[in-house]
């Protein structure tokens, strides 16, 4: 096989490597804050961003071609955040109102 050639597989395999790395991360992270969000009753909408990304997210119609998820990711990423935060804001009224949330060990 020519240099070029092996050189060029392996930078695609480093960067298929890469984005499976942060779908990984990103699967769990939305995992962990849907679990808090229903568990927390979160208000409706941080709830409607979420399902807006994830909805968007299988949408055949981008802002950017498929192979280039970056929209995709970024919309998720910053529904994530918008809904974690809505979660801990709730945890913290949960908290101040009863003194402990269910499920919490510490």
């Amino acid at each position: 096989m020519d240099t070029a050639i092996v050189v060029l597989l392996s930078v695609v395999a480093l960067a298929c490597l890469g984005i499976l790395g942060i779908a990984v991360f990103l699967l769990v992270r939305l995992v962990r804050v849907y679990r808090s969000a229903k568990e927390l009753q979160v208000p409706l909408g941080p709830k409607a961003a979420f399902w807006g990304a994830i909805a968007y997210f299988f949408m055949p119609l981008d802002l950017l071609p498929d192979p280039i998820y970056l929209d995709d990711v970024g919309l998720l990423t910053a529904a994530l955040s918008l809904l974690g935060k809505a979660a801990a804001e709730a945890r913290q009224k949960l908290v101040m109102g009863e003194g402990r949330v269910h499920g919490d060990d510490c």
